[in-house]
């Protein structure tokens, strides 16, 4: 299910109270007569020659000496001359030059009555991290507002003491003060094989979906200082999905993350579940409560929780298609505790390859009311001792905890004693960090007891 309007305030409307004309060293004077931005710029070359002459390489002088509400932050001369150091314009292609002008230029009017401190997207579809403090503004944490307000015919000019160049995900995750847990955990802990300053500050790198946790999160989390390195660098990395996924692509179904479990010689990324019926949330754990902060190398979602390792008991319990196999693991079998037993990780009887009947397969059987005779169902979708994802699927017999079932590996589908069809495996390899789901569309039944 597609989900176009997910969050009605993705970005906050930008910036914080009054911000007054500022620097000492600014002795920019500006034309009393509302004309166009464009035309501030050429009347001002003593000041902005270098943005007039990257404007015009970009072809952007007939868009801001055109109709519309923009806001634009305007580096002066010094500020592109310490931006290109030795280099020049020329050696910029003209979408480089747009792209990097458009960092500049929101699509409505702001001014400094108007500013908050947030997220707002930018005409080059970036997001930009606005910050206020007392009298200060600061763009992306590199330009500062140095003189506000020259409102102009089709819109407000903002001059800035620096070029604002492109944001990467390291760029909001380092500036956005609500997640500096996460990044001085990521950035400054000893023993990682990940780089994670270099893979999220990386513009020319694979496109990622970072899930972001706010400090309350990781404070909810409680102590980590009990994790191995290793374990901790899974936890974030479980927070980072291949590709830039916008809440308006997001649907409900299960994705993967970077982080990987390793059984024997065999290593797979963790699955996570995406839930978009009542917003977004990831493995029934964590929802997303800003989104689609846009860098160059991907997006951001802020999230309220940490999203903790998965095992198979997580995505029985997020998945609402396994409501009622989350009934019979628990409600129904309350002496048995398979929570705790499929929870179990790093140790026998784990891993697991479990075949997880649907709400819909189990509305096609009568669900026993003894605990004794659901938990000999239950044990017979549960194979121990093994992470047997599809590609490792074989013709024939499989133990589970209560007997054979038979499988087809090219159907692929899995058979029980007592069924008189095989069921569909109709979903595939959900990896947990303790075993693997495949997703079946009917209940198996063991083999009738014997009677005497």
């Amino acid at each position: 299910m597609k989900f176009k309007h997910l969050f009605k305030t993705i970005y906050l409307t930008l910036f914080v109270i009054t911000l007054v004309a500022c620097s000492d060293d600014d002795d920019t004077t500006f034309p009393a007569d509302s004309e166009s931005i464009a035309d501030f710029v050429l009347d001002n070359q003593d000041q902005y020659s270098s943005l007039l002459a990257a404007l015009e390489k970009a072809n952007l002088v007939q868009t801001l000496s055109g109709t519309g509400n923009f806001t634009v932050f305007a580096p002066n001369n010094a500020a592109f001359n310490e931006f290109l150091g030795d280099r020049s314009l020329d050696d910029f292609s003209e979408e480089e030059i747009k792209t990097l002008l458009e960092n500049h230029v929101l699509g409505i009017k702001v001014l400094s009555s108007e500013i908050q401190t947030g997220y707002v997207k930018n005409q080059a579809d970036f997001s930009s991290y606005i910050a206020k403090e007392g009298d200060n503004v600061t763009i992306n944490g590199v330009a500062s507002v140095t003189t506000a307000d020259v409102e102009r015919s089709n819109g407000v000019i903002h001059a800035v003491d620096k070029v604002i160049d492109t944001p990467s995900l390291l760029t909001f995750a380092a500036l956005d003060p609500s997640l500096s847990s996460l990044a001085t955990t990521a950035i400054t802990t000893t023993g990682f094989e990940t780089d994670f300053g270099a893979v999220l500050g990386d513009k020319t790198g694979n496109a990622l979906t970072l899930l972001a946790p706010t400090n309350m999160a990781f404070m909810n989390l409680g102590d980590i200082s009990g994790l191995s390195a290793g374990e901790l660098e899974q936890i974030l990395l479980n927070h980072v999905i291949s590709g830039s996924l916008l809440s308006e692509g997001l649907s409900t179904g299960y994705s993967s993350t970077l982080a990987s479990v390793t059984f024997g010689d065999d290593t797979s990324n963790l699955s996570i579940y995406i839930n978009t019926s009542d917003g977004v949330e990831f493995n029934g754990i964590s929802k997303v409560s800003t989104a689609d902060i846009v860098a160059t190398n991907g997006v951001i979602h802020i999230v309220d929780e940490v999203i903790t390792l998965p095992t198979v008991v997580t995505f029985a319990t997020a998945d609402p298609t396994f409501s009622t196999l989350e009934t019979a693991l628990t409600t129904l079998t309350p002496s048995t505790d398979f929570v705790a037993t499929l929870s179990t990780t790093g140790a026998a009887p784990a891993p697991f390859t479990v075949f997880a009947p649907t709400d819909d397969a189990f509305g096609n059987i009568t669900v026993p009311s003894d605990e004794d005779d659901v938990a000999d169902i239950l044990n017979y979708h549960v194979v121990t001792g093994s992470n047997v994802r599809s590609s490792d699927l074989v013709d024939g017999p499989v133990a589970t905890l209560n007997g054979n079932v038979t499988i087809d590996a090219s159907a692929p589908s899995v058979k029980g004693a007592e069924n008189d069809t095989a069921s569909n495996i109709v979903a595939t390899d959900v990896q947990a960090v303790n075993g693997v789901i495949h997703v079946i569309d009917q209940v198996l039944l063991p083999a009738a007891p014997v009677v005497f």
